[in-house]
C-alpha cells in the first residue's frame, strides 16, 4: 500500500479497508434497450458511482444493445455527456470517467432478429476473454415488459441463459404487470426461460438508505420490538408525495395510476418491512418469506369495503412551485380527456395476523402535490389520562410518533412528551432528531446503486420474488376492480398544487389520527403573530399544527361558536359572511384569521366559508399555550403584539393559561 498522504493513497485505504465478502463477482452487464431514458438517467450514472467508490468488481464490462444506430464509441460519447448531467459527484471525476468508459461497449441488434443474439454471445464470449469476467453475466431488462418473452426466447435459443460454474442473471424493471391477471402472466412467462433464483425484480425505491434502515432500526435495537405490536401502536401511515405532473409520462401514466405506479409496490415494500415478523437470519430467503407472511395477512377488502376504505384523485389546474400555470391532468400529453385514472390514493388497510389485528395502515400518493415527501408515521396508544387525574397535565396528553423520513432531509424523528420546567405537572411535546447528512458523510444514492450491487453478489433480500408480487396484486384488485366499475363523478378534485382530495383527510375518521403535517413551518413563518421567533419556538408550535381541507361551500367556523383556534390558509380563498347574511371580506393564500382566538375566549363575530378548495393548517389555543409555558420570553412578546395590534390586554399568566383577555380601549 502506498505511504502518500494524498488522495491516491486515501484511496487505496478505502480499497484495502472493503470487505472482501462484499465485493460483488466478476461479471458483464447487458443492458437491453440501452439506449432509452433509463440507461442515460439511472443506470450509467449509478454504475459510474459504484465505480467511483470502489464498488464494482476490476474485471467488469458493460454491454448495450438496443435498435438505435450507435457504434461502440458513438454511445460512449453520448453517454459521456449524459452522465455529467446525471451523476451525483459533487465535483466530476473526468480521469475516473475515462477509465470507466472504456468498460462500455454497443452492438445494434433487435430483439426478435435470431442472428443478432447469435452476434451477441459471441461479442459476449470476447468480452468475458478480455475482461476475465468468469462467465457471468447480467441481463438488465430496460424495456417494456412486452418484450421480456421475446429476449428471453432470443438468449434461450443460443443458451444463454444457463448456469454452470459461472451465474446468470436477469433484472426485470417494473411494472410487473398491471393487475393480478397479467402479473401471473408474466411470471409464468418469466419462468419459463429462468429460474426463480436468476430473477432480481427491481423496485429502485428499496435501495434508499432510510428504507433499509428500517431493518436495521427494527433489529438491531432491542428497545423497540417489544413495543412494535397492536398492544402499544395506534395506526400507521406510510405517504409518497410528489410535486410534479405526470409530465411526458402521460401515455404510460393514463394505463397505469398511481395505485399501481406507486403504492402496489413502493409502499406495500415499506410496509412490509415495517410490519414483518423477525427474520431467523438476514439472508435472503429469510427476509422474503417474511415479508410473504405479512402481506399474506394483509386483509382483501370487498367492494362495500372498497368504498369506506379507499379515496381516490385526480388533480385539475393549479398553480407550480414556480408559480406557472399548471394544466389539469386531462389536458396532458396522452391523457385521455375523460379520463378516470387516478393521480392521487389512500388506502386503509388491515393487517389480520397477532401482531397487528386492530391497527389501522394508512398509505397515500400522488402527483400535483404541494410538496415532495416520503414518510413513515408510526403513532403508539396514548398514555390513560388517569394517572394524572387532578393535575393540570389532564387532557394534555398525547400520542407518540416516531417518523421516518425517507426523502427528503433523510432521517428519523421520535416525538413524545416531557415535563416542561416548574412546580407544576405540565406536558409539551418534544423531539429528538436522526439526520443522516449530520451523522454520516455519504453521497445520497438513487436507490439503484444498492440494487445493482446487490445482484452482482447475489443478494436477493431487496428484490420481489414471484409470489410477493402476486400477493400485492391480489390486495388491490378489488380496489381497481371498483374504481374501473364506477366512473369517479368528481374529478378532477383536487387542484395541482394542493395537498389532495378532502376525502383522503376524512379517511383516519379517529379524532386522535390525522395525517401529519407536511410544511408547518414555512406556514407559520408568514403569520405576523409570530414574525422574529427563533427557529427553536417555530418548530414548537409547527408540531402542534393539524391539517385539514375543505371544499368549496364548506363551512370552516360558524358566527356564534366559541372561537379557540388559530386557522392558517396555506392555500385557498375564504370569504367571511357577518350576521345579515353580508359577505364582509375575502382572506386567501398565506392570511390568518381567527388569531385572537390565542388570546381572548369569545363567540366568532363571523362565519368563514371556503370559496375555493381550502387547504388550512390550525393551531388550537391549548397546544399554543402549553408551548408559552415554556417560553415565558415569547410570552412577554405576544402580550405586547396583543396591545399593539389587536387592543387586547392580557397578562402572562392568562396567555399561558388559555384564561379570557378583555379588549383595550381604543
Amino acid at each position: 500500500m502506498s505511504d502518500q498522504g494524498g488522495p491516491e493513497g486515501l484511496q487505496e485505504l478505502f480499497t484495502a479497508l472493503n470487505l472482501q465478502e462484499d465485493a460483488p463477482d466478476p461479471c458483464i452487464m447487458v443492458i437491453f434497450g440501452a439506449s432509452g431514458d433509463l440507461t442515460k438517467r439511472l443506470l450509467i450514472p449509478s454504475l459510474f458511482n459504484l465505480y467511483c467508490d470502489n464498488l464494482l468488481p476490476d474485471a467488469f464490462a458493460i454491454l448495450g444493445m438496443a435498435m438505435d444506430d450507435f457504434s461502440t464509441e458513438s454511445f460512449r460519447d453520448r453517454m459521456s455527456e449524459d452522465v455529467r448531467n446525471y451523476s451525483r459527484q459533487d465535483q466530476f471525476d473526468d480521469h475516473a470517467w475515462s477509465v470507466f468508459c472504456d468498460k462500455i461497449h454497443y452492438m445494434q441488434g433487435r430483439f426478435d432478429d435470431a442472428e443478432a443474439f447469435a452476434r451477441l454471445k459471441t461479442f459476449l464470449q470476447a468480452l468475458d476473454g478480455r475482461y476475465d469476467a468468469g462467465g457471468n453475466i447480467l441481463f438488465y431488462m430496460a424495456t417494456p415488459p412486452a418484450v421480456f418473452s421475446m429476449i428471453s426466447t432470443g438468449l434461450e435459443a443460443v443458451g444463454m441463459n444457463e448456469e454452470h460454474d459461472y451465474w446468470r442473471r436477469i433484472i426485470v424493471e417494473k411494472p410487473f404487470g398491471s393487475d393480478l391477471d397479467s402479473a401471473r402472466q408474466l411470471n409464468r412467462q418469466i419462468l419459463t426461460y429462468w429460474k426463480e433464483s436468476q430473477v432480481y425484480r427491481i423496485d429502485h425505491y428499496l435501495g434508499k438508505e432510510t428504507v433499509q434502515n428500517l431493518l436495521a432500526f427494527r433489529f438491531a435495537n432491542g428497545m423497540f420490538e417489544p413495543l412494535w405490536n397492536r398492544t402499544h401502536i395506534d395506526h400507521i401511515q406510510i405517504t409518497a408525495t410528489e410535486q410534479v405532473g405526470v409530465e411526458w409520462r402521460g401515455g404510460y401514466y393514463d394505463k397505469s395510476g398511481v395505485v399501481r405506479d406507486m403504492i402496489q409496490n413502493h409502499l406495500f415494500q415499506m410496509m412490509a418491512y415495517l410490519c414483518m415478523e423477525p427474520p431467523v437470519s438476514f439472508e435472503s430467503e429469510a427476509i422474503r418469506n417474511e415479508k410473504f407472511k405479512l402481506l399474506s395477512a394483509v386483509r382483501i377488502m370487498e367492494p362495500e369495503e372498497v368504498r369506506e376504505n379507499a379515496v381516490r384523485g385526480q388533480y385539475g389546474e393549479g398553480v407550480k412551485q414556480d408559480g406557472s400555470p399548471a394544466k389539469p391532468y386531462r389536458q396532458e400529453h396522452l391523457v385521455h380527456p375523460d379520463s378516470n385514472t387516478e393521480t392521487y390514493a389512500a388506502v386503509k388497510l388491515r393487517i389480520d395476523n397477532w401482531r397487528w389485528h386492530g391497527v389501522p395502515v394508512f398509505l397515500r400518493s400522488g402527483k400535483g402535490l404541494r410538496t415532495k415527501s416520503t414518510e413513515i408515521v408510526v403513532q403508539f396508544r396514548r398514555a390513560p389520562e388517569f394517572t394524572f387525574r387532578g393535575t393540570p397535565a389532564a387532557g394534555q396528553l398525547e400520542a407518540n410518533q416516531l417518523i421516518f423520513r425517507i426523502q427528503p432531509n433523510e432521517g428519523i424523528e421520535l416525538r413524545f412528551l416531557a415535563k416542561r420546567p416548574g412546580p407544576s405537572m405540565h406536558m409539551r411535546k418534544v423531539n429528538m432528531n436522526f439526520e443522516y447528512d449530520e451523522a454520516f458523510v455519504t453521497h445520497p444514492g438513487t436507490g439503484y446503486e444498492t440494487m445493482l450491487y446487490d445482484c452482482m453478489r447475489g443478494d436477493a433480500s431487496l428484490f420481489s420474488r414471484s409470489d410477493l408480487v402476486e400477493t400485492s396484486w391480489q390486495i388491490v384488485q378489488p380496489i381497481l376492480d371498483v374504481w374501473k366499475s364506477e366512473k369517479a363523478r368528481d374529478f378532477p378534485n383536487y387542484p395541482f398544487g394542493s395537498w389532495g382530495p378532502k376525502a383522503a383527510f376524512d379517511l383516519p375518521a379517529a379524532a386522535h389520527r390525522r395525517w401529519l403535517a407536511r410544511s408547518p413551518k414555512q406556514a407559520l413563518s408568514r403569520v405576523p403573530m409570530f414574525e422574529g421567533s427563533g427557529t427553536t419556538m417555530i418548530n414548537a408550535f409547527a408540531m402542534m399544527l393539524k391539517p385539514r381541507v375543505y371544499n368549496a361551500g364548506d363551512e370552516i367556523v360558524r358566527l356564534g361558536s366559541v372561537a379557540g383556534e388559530l386557522f392558517i390558509i396555506e392555500q385557498g380563498r375564504v370569504e367571511m359572511v357577518d350576521a345579515r347574511g353580508w359577505v364582509k371580506g375575502e382572506l386567501s393564500d398565506g392570511q390568518v384569521f381567527g388569531e385572537l382566538s390565542l388570546l381572548l375566549t369569545k363567540e366568532r363575530q363571523a362565519t368563514m366559508r371556503a370559496l375555493t378548495y381550502c387547504a388550512i393548517y390550525t393551531l388550537d389555543k391549548r397546544d399554543f399555550s402549553k408551548v408559552l409555558m415554556d417560553r415565558p420570553q415569547f410570552a412577554e412578546r405576544m402580550m405586547q403584539v396583543a396591545r399593539e395590534r389587536y387592543h387586547v390586554i392580557v397578562n402572562a399568566n392568562e396567555l399561558m393559561t388559555g384564561e379570557s383577555a378583555k379588549i383595550a380601549d381604543k
